[in-house]
């Protein structure tokens, strides 16, 4: 085997009977008389077993002595397995060494084919130990490395600042949040930043867009599947939802579900389990799901295209998030952002935008949002040979003139109310201002804020 065992024994016939016994089933054998050596040992050689005296000094026969150094190597090591091994078949003592964390106990005089037998049993306990380690090193490198790639967010706006602050109310619990937006808006950097404050922040997030998974392979990359459980699954696979235990799972872009898949998601998150593709065991899953959507579910409920109930599962709080066009200087902060990563990046330092430019970045519309913002500047900085970006460093097209896509699923109603509010909040509340601006008396700006509960 390619392991390496340490025997400690006071008795050196017993250490020369072992060290025979187990040289040929081990790759190095380590023989100790004397226990106040053996941390020093652990520390220079890399040993997976340890055969333990229970009894060094004369006439000592409680064991004591063994317990003790049990603890010292695990305290060294946890990972070591321990057999303890003596010459009193004491029951209660062989009870106290297992508790004590021993995997196992052997009495004097032993039988060889089961003491190498239980050996090989703490060898493969070490090495489920030691893969045990390597995979919470790996997950907590990842998370860190996640954590550290995850953007800021970026804002200052009267509309970003609301939405932070529903997302810090929100983190702090496990309410599934549902977040909606246009496409660019930034609603997966949302979740993450709810992730981030919540309590479930030390585990993973994943992020699973809902759009790009086909509906043959919906189960299996969601819920997982079995060995053998259709052409193609020659290992056992963990699936998403599985695979966000105790973190949490954020489903982007769920609007684009069909209905039949609309209901294996409202069945793992209704009954907290989830079941693989060729298993019939449900498997417990802790998660806090995050959604998020571009479309507008609501007519999509009543043209039966999206379920009422899944709807409630996902939505316990929603977040809106403002476009970019409504986000006023924000517009300039992530373009000093992205101009400031872009020109790291292509090692262009020292460039800026000038004014004629901040002025054109701030009347585009953007109907991308700020992924369109974040495509233009990269590629201005790219095509950059001065130090200042003008206004011909930005390609846009003039959308000044172009209906709103937004404004096609928006009725009268809905467009008036926003009218309203936009006009109160460009008024500083004034009445009297906001009645005049649009066109209205007093009496009938009132009946309009009662008909929209504004």
């Amino acid at each position: 085997m390619k392991s390496n065992i340490l025997i400690l024994d006071d008795n050196h016939s017993v250490l020369t009977a072992l060290e025979m016994l187990l040289q040929t089933e081990f790759e190095n054998v380590f023989c100790l008389k004397n226990p106040n050596i053996l941390i020093s040992t652990l520390q220079q050689q890399d040993i997976d077993i340890v055969l333990l005296d229970m009894n060094f000094k004369a006439g000592m026969n409680t064991g004591n002595e063994g317990i003790y150094w049990l603890n010292q190597i695990q305290e060294h090591d946890p990972s070591i397995s321990v057999v303890m091994i003596t010459a009193y078949g004491d029951i209660e003592l062989a009870v106290k060494a297992v508790k004590e964390g021993a995997f196992d106990f052997v009495l004097k005089p032993w039988d060889n084919n089961k003491l190498i037998s239980t050996l090989h049993a703490a060898i493969k306990l070490r090495k489920s130990k030691m893969e045990n380690i390597s995979l919470l090193k790996t997950t907590h490198a990842l998370k860190q490395e996640l954590k550290s790639n995850s953007q800021k967010i970026i804002g200052q706006s009267e509309s970003m600042r609301k939405v932070m602050e529903m997302v810090r109310k929100v983190a702090v619990t496990d309410a599934n949040v549902f977040i909606t937006g246009e496409n660019g808006t930034g609603k997966e950097l949302i979740a993450h930043e709810i992730h981030n404050y919540s309590k479930r922040s030390k585990e993973v997030m994943l992020s699973v867009d809902m759009g790009a998974i086909s509906e043959s392979l919906f189960e299996s990359e969601l819920f997982g599947h079995s060995k053998g459980s259709f052409t193609d699954a020659k290992e056992d696979r963990t699936g998403k939802f599985e695979a966000a235990h105790k973190g949490t799972l954020f489903l982007d872009e769920i609007g684009n579900l069909s209905l039949s898949l609309q209901a294996k998601i409202l069945t793992a998150v209704q009954n907290r389990t989830i079941i693989k593709v060729g298993s019939n065991t449900p498997v417990p899953i802790d998660i806090r799901l995050i959604s998020a959507t571009n479309r507008d579910l609501k007519p999509m409920i009543s043209n039966g295209q999206f379920r009422e109930d899944l709807l409630y599962r996902i939505n316990t709080i929603t977040i809106e998030l403002p476009p970019l066009r409504d986000r006023g200087s924000d517009i300039l902060l992530l373009a000093e952002f992205y101009l400031q990563k872009y020109a790291s990046k292509y090692d262009k330092y020292g460039l800026k935008i000038s004014q004629k430019a901040m002025q054109k970045l701030m009347d585009y519309k953007w109907p991308g949002n700020i992924r369109e913002l974040q495509h233009s500047i990269e590629k201005a900085v790219i095509l950059a040979e001065d130090k200042v970006l003008n206004e011909f460093s930005f390609n846009l097209t003039d959308n000044s003139n172009v209906p709103d896509k937004t404004l096609s699923n928006k009725t009268i109603e809905k467009m008036e109310k926003e009218m309203i509010l936009n006009s109160i909040n460009k008024e500083k509340g004034n009445i009297s201002a906001v009645a005049k601006s649009l066109g209205i008396t007093r009496q009938t700006l009132y009946n309009k804020l009662k008909k929209h509960n504004i």
